[in-house]
């Protein structure tokens, strides 16, 4: 766990030195830069799901991506909202070793690889500081499609991973998100934390191999207005 925070933390220090770097040669005396007002944005997911119990050995961060389009409206010179509706693709790679969860289950040792597509739309009120954004607010996501892969064969119970599907999963989702952003004329890119509020699994073996764990997202993006 401590290493996957800090991959976290070192993915976040290198986009903000990004925007940082892009910023500082963009010479305006601009206060106010709103970017794009519409356009499409795209790029990479690192995502987790922190599962936590005791079978558990490893987590690894599965990396997805979103696409999709932003629109941004103005409330005055310093505010905006920015609705998006995206299609975005998360999950995790976690290592099982049995004990417990295989007496309940009747499955052994394994490795899962949860990859869950939702659509989504982020709803976050900006705040444009110069060419920079501060972005914050909720998200609702339903899932569009399911594809939980055992990579242990040997091990885990193929059958029963087979049978996992989306109606094995919540279908809506939500949470809360927080970024930041820069703007360069008519492009925009950042980083964004997505914190999920509700669990994953819809019982059964789903629920029990994520044991109620939410989406944990890290996102990097690219955004262009039209």
């Amino acid at each position: 766990m401590k290493k996957k925070n800090n991959l976290l933390r070192r993915l976040t220090g290198m986009c903000f030195l990004l925007c940082m770097t892009v910023s500082a040669g963009q010479v305006t005396a601009q206060e106010y830069s709103p970017g794009p007002n519409f356009g499409v944005k795209a790029g990479v997911n690192f995502s987790q799901l922190y599962v936590n119990q005791p079978n558990v050995t490893d987590q690894d961060t599965k990396v997805g991506y979103h696409i999709g389009v932003f629109g941004k409206i103005p409330v005055n010179d310093f505010l905006a909202v920015q609705p998006e509706v995206l299609y975005s693709n998360v999950g995790a790679q976690i290592t099982y070793g049995g004990s417990d969860l295989a007496s309940v289950l009747g499955i052994a040792e394994g490795k899962v690889r949860f990859n869950l597509n939702y659509v989504q739309i982020p709803i976050a009120v900006v705040a444009n500081l110069g060419p920079f954004n501060v972005h914050a607010g909720p998200y609702l996501s339903y899932l569009v499609g399911a594809n939980v892969k055992n990579l242990k064969t040997a091990d885990l119970n193929a059958n029963q991973i087979a049978d996992l599907d989306t109606d094995s999963f919540n279908r809506l989702d939500y949470g809360l998100l927080g970024g930041i952003g820069v703007n360069v004329d008519a492009f925009t890119v950042g980083a964004r934390y997505n914190y999920g509020l509700r669990p994953v699994g819809d019982g059964g073996l789903a629920g029990s191999l994520t044991n109620n764990s939410k989406n944990g997202v890290f996102q990097l993006y690219v955004g262009f207005g039209l």
